[in-house]
């Protein structure tokens, strides 16, 4: 296949390289100019997946019509907050039939929209039958380094996603088909929010026993909201959700789980964030999920109390304090498989 994968962070390099690995034409598009000859002379990523060699055959570009051209398949890797921008340069170089496939982790902010359907109404598709999903607990350098990874892949042509998952798939990276396009991004998004209130936690200097109730009432809170939203309550349990949340919130390559640790120990938010070179998606779909909540009226405790120490200078420790004397009664899940 000739694949073009859009975005040249971290994850979109190591997908691009996996791909290129299993015998595809792979160009990835990049940002920056000087870093695509960088990767072209040096084939290494120097500025976002520095120290990984990458094959000679990939090869990569700023120039987006030259990147789109000749695509069969196009993998879609790029940060929420600039997704309808990107898209929208793609649209006179793509056909309405070539398949696209986000591997974005987030939800628009203005419109709080799944990146499924910005790239619907971005693209000018009439429907959503070309659009796939592939979301789950992935950290870029540990796909680099062969260790066994899984994730899903949602689509709502089943033969499209199987075809995808073939071409994607080797002895250590696997895909697990799904239907339901809106869990699956759920899970993706909701997960960084969850991660920066376990950052936060650690940040404090809790242990393991406060991550687990973190965790635990994490889920519960990504369920109802995707309940609510008409995603599949099963698609949580799986490697989308319950998967990319164990590994976002404990994992030492997370940067949401960053973000909450750094300020969790004092630093502000704008000192966070100018001290990263990659985008935290977490930042930005903390104010998605907060206005989702309030919109189809679930309760979140946990996500109200991530905004309130990011936007509303709620200290952490406040926010401990107050999400623990909210504990009491029934567990969320119980009341919800009661409501089901």
């Amino acid at each position: 296949m000739k694949i073009a994968v859009i975005g040249g962070g971290s994850w979109g390099t190591a997908l691009a390289r996996h791909l290129a690995l299993n015998g595809h034409a792979v160009s990835l598009w990049v940002y920056e100019k000087a870093l695509s000859l960088t990767i072209n002379k040096k084939h290494e990523n120097t500025t976002y997946l520095p120290g990984v060699a990458l094959p000679k055959s990939l090869l990569a570009s700023s120039d987006m019509e030259a990147v789109l051209k000749t695509a069969d398949w196009v993998l879609f890797v790029v940060p929420s907050h600039v997704a309808r921008s990107v898209l929208s340069t793609m649209r006179p170089f793509l056909s309405a039939q070539t398949p696209i496939i986000s591997a974005t982790k987030g939800i628009e902010r203005k419109s709080l929209m799944l990146i499924s359907d910005v790239m619907r109404e971005a693209l000018g598709r009439k429907n959503d039958q070309r659009i796939a999903v592939l979301s789950g607990p992935s950290f870029a350098k540990e796909l680099v380094l062969g260790h066994p990874t899984a994730v899903s892949l949602a689509a709502k042509d089943l033969r499209l996603a199987a075809r995808i998952q073939k071409a994607f798939s080797s002895d250590t990276f696997k895909l697990f088909l799904s239907g339901d396009l809106i869990g699956v991004q759920l899970g993706g998004a909701l997960k960084n929010v969850i991660a920066i209130a376990a950052g936060g936690s650690d940040g404090l200097g809790f242990g393991y026993n406060t991550k687990a109730i973190i965790i635990a009432q994490g889920l519960s809170e990504m369920v109802r909201l995707g309940v609510a939203m008409g995603a599949e309550i099963t698609t949580f349990y799986g490697q989308s959700g319950m998967g990319d949340l164990f590994l976002t919130c404990s994992g030492p390559h997370s940067r949401n789980r960053h973000v909450g640790e750094a300020i969790g120990k004092g630093k502000s938010l704008k000192e966070v964030q100018q001290s990263m070179q990659m985008v935290a998606e977490g930042v930005y779909t903390t104010e998605s999920v907060y206005a989702l909540s309030k919109k189809y009226k679930v309760t979140m405790p946990i996500v109200e109390a991530v905004y309130q120490v990011m936007f509303e200078d709620l200290s952490p420790r406040q926010a401990v304090m107050k999400l623990l004397a909210l504990a009491r009664g029934d567990e969320p899940l119980l009341d919800l498989k009661r409501k089901t």
